[in-house]
């Protein structure tokens, strides 16, 4: 019998990183579940958070940052935020897997991709080690690849999309059920990208997995995602079914993003770039709505007080003018 796929209740999480100047939240009181068998998509600037919201999945914030507050709860294995040591390490791979944003990052230059393969199998317990080249050479042929010359190849032999489908192999070869992808189609082609896409969408539901895809390509996530949630200056903004968020968005924010996408028809003036520039660590502001400084909607509340998430029908929208609308 398949394991089911676990749900994930992220709740009040808060990430620092300690600078000159103190503390500094990268992501603040984010709020989000991913429902079991679901793709969800997280998009925003580079800089908004998205990666380090990830990785608070696997409890791998590194120094200077750390888990503040707020709690990550994966069904089957409890809250990932308070694991430590040898319960953290076997947690992630087994449990959780994870594919990094830039795939040549996470291979080791020095040792063929079924030496790492092994090396990953026997930091498990895995005692089946011919089993698992098996299971690696499937998954890869699935993928469109040639899993024994794959194996048997450095990382330098590989290509940019190849390295990525390496990337996803491993994620999964210890048969994790929720999996995290960190910008899985930067830097390749718009035909690798497409066919990356298509193998994630493929592999998730043949492996009825919860998938949580990280990117600030708003194409991607209406690829792939059930679900869209938007951050910036590491809250999350708007989320919702996917369709409903991108066919309506509510959020200024999410409504600058979709504008500012070029088209391939029609009136080419008609995409817009957002005024200004995301907020950094130290310019984000420590009272208020985040996105004050760049939005046509600002009100006087707005430099004091910060929206909270309110529900409006399916979608959840922090945004005081979405709410006085919605009540007027």
């Amino acid at each position: 019998m398949a394991e089911q796929a676990p749900g994930v209740r992220i709740d009040g999480l808060t990430v620092v990183y300690k600078t000159p100047a103190g503390e500094l939240p990268a992501v603040r009181d984010v709020t989000l579940t991913l429902e079991p068998g679901t793709i969800t998509g997280i998009v925003g600037e580079s800089g908004s958070g998205k990666s380090t919201l990830a990785l608070s999945l696997l409890n791998a914030v590194q120094p200077p940052g750390r888990i503040a507050a707020g709690t990550v709860e994966i069904d089957g294995l409890g809250d990932m935020a308070r694991f430590r040591g040898e319960q953290l390490r076997k947690a992630r791979g087994k449990h959780v897997g994870y594919v990094f944003q830039a795939a040549q990052n996470s291979l080791n230059p020095l040792k063929t991709v079924g030496k790492q393969l092994l090396d990953l199998g026997r930091s498990h317990g895995v005692e089946d080690l011919r089993g698992l080249v098996r299971e690696a050479k499937e998954l890869l042929g699935r993928m469109g690849l040639d899993g024994a010359r794959v194996l048997d190849s450095h990382q330098h032999e590989l290509s940019g999309g190849m390295r990525q489908r390496v990337g996803i192999m491993l994620a999964l070869v210890l048969n994790a059920h929720l999996v995290v992808l960190d910008e899985p189609t930067t830097a390749l082609d718009m035909i690798t990208q497409a066919n990356i896409l298509k193998i994630v969408r493929a592999v998730h539901a043949e492996r009825g997995l919860t998938t949580l895809v990280i990117t600030h390509d708003i194409g991607v996530v209406a690829e792939v995602a059930d679900r869209l949630a938007v951050m910036y200056g590491g809250r999350l903004v708007e989320q919702g079914p996917t369709r409903e968020v991108l066919g309506a968005p509510r959020h200024p924010y999410t409504k600058g993003l979709i504008k500012a996408i070029p088209r391939l028809v029609g009136d080419i003036a008609e995409a817009q770039a957002l005024p200004g520039r995301p907020p950094t660590l130290a310019t984000v502001p420590k009272e208020g709505c985040v996105f004050r400084e760049r939005c046509a909607l600002r009100m006087d509340v707005c430099d004091t007080v910060d929206p909270e998430a309110v529900s409006h029908g399916t979608r959840l929208v922090a945004c005081h003018a979405v709410t006085v609308k919605e009540h007027a």
